[in-house]
């Protein structure tokens, strides 16, 4: 474990398996710290656990459709995890492996991983370095990048689930979530993109106004459906760079997380299949809806959508990605 701590005595306490966040720990409005990031009271839950909490999966986070796709001409099979598709890069994905780890500061860790040729059914060796940086402003900096020696495809993320009551605190559907996404991508019901970017208006996937997570996810509309809840992605707008992906608060403690990112989408995950996981760091059972994943990355399936923004990393090339998690209080 890496415990990173700034000057205010807020701090994040990170794990080799799958360069994970274990634990975020901050204040609320009335200065009493909690974490807020969900997890497991036994290190070696982290291993295979169903909601990859806090983990980076890969080689390509989400779903691609039927465990297979095509590159420079070449049909790739991938091995997968599920009958529909390969989720999270496979049964012995980065979220399951153990990375190298350095901490080259009080305040920074650096996590590496080499993906040999053929791994999971990917192609080239992939060598990857995530590094973690804990500002005094209760800032969360992950900046990812890779190199490659032959055409592959990747798509990383950080999959930590927030609760911002506190990680034992129950249900997260009453906080408060705004996407300024104005599209998002439909899918089958196997959670898999069908090609179509929707506009939002008139459907429960605006966010564009902050609203309740729960106000409606148990609305009459086909994507609810197929999930249990949110469990979609957003085409974030505006140019390419730096911008923000989503804001969550709550109202009970008054905490507040903005993600900022360069990717171009923002899957979120309200936790709908939570029910089960391993026993959470305070000793108790997570039940479904008890935590929400912002997993900033690229379109999920993009590899069988050439329409889709590319995922293709070549040599010479450096695929590099930041997302910055901002906590704060709202008085």
């Amino acid at each position: 474990m890496i415990h990173l701590v700034n000057k205010n005595g807020a701090s994040v306490m990170l794990t080799s398996r799958g360069a994970g966040i274990v634990s975020v720990v901050v204040p609320d409005r009335n200065g009493i710290m909690g974490d807020v990031a969900l997890g497991y009271r036994d290190e070696a839950c982290y291993l295979n656990d169903g909601p990859c909490a806090g983990k980076i999966p890969g080689r390509f986070a989400n779903r691609i459709a039927d465990g297979r796709f095509t590159l420079d001409g070449k049909e790739f099979r991938l091995i997968k995890n599920h009958p529909a598709y390969q989720l999270h890069g496979g049964p012995d994905g980065f979220s399951n492996r153990i990375w190298e780890t350095s901490q080259p500061s009080p305040c920074q860790a650096v996590f590496t991983l080499d993906s040999p040729d053929g791994d999971q059914g990917y192609p080239g060796a992939l060598h990857v370095e995530a590094t973690y940086t804990w500002n005094d402003d209760n800032s969360l900096t992950l900046s990812i990048k890779a190199t490659t020696d032959a055409p592959t495809v990747i798509n990383l993320t950080n999959h930590t689930y927030w609760n911002l009551n506190g990680e034992d605190s129950g249900s997260i559907l009453g906080h408060i979530l705004r996407i300024p996404s104005s599209r998002w991508l439909v899918t089958s019901d196997t959670l898999i993109p069908t090609g179509e970017i929707a506009p939002v208006d008139g459907t429960p996937m605006d966010f564009r106004t902050a609203k309740e997570i729960g106000r409606d996810i148990n609305a009459d509309f086909p994507a609810l459906k197929y999930g249990k809840g949110y469990d979609n992605c957003w085409v974030l707008d505006g140019a390419t760079g730096l911008r923000q992906a989503a804001e969550l608060s709550s109202p009970v403690s008054g905490r507040r997380l903005e993600i900022w990112t360069d990717q171009p989408a923002a899957q979120v995950y309200t936790g709908n299949w939570l029910e089960g996981s391993p026993v959470s760091k305070s000793g108790r059972a997570y039940h479904d809806y008890d935590g929400v994943a912002i997993e900033c990355q690229g379109f999920p399936d993009a590899p069988n959508h050439p329409g889709f923004p590319s995922c293709v990393l070549r040599p010479g090339e450096t695929y590099s990605r930041t997302i910055i998690f901002k906590l704060s209080v709202d008085r």
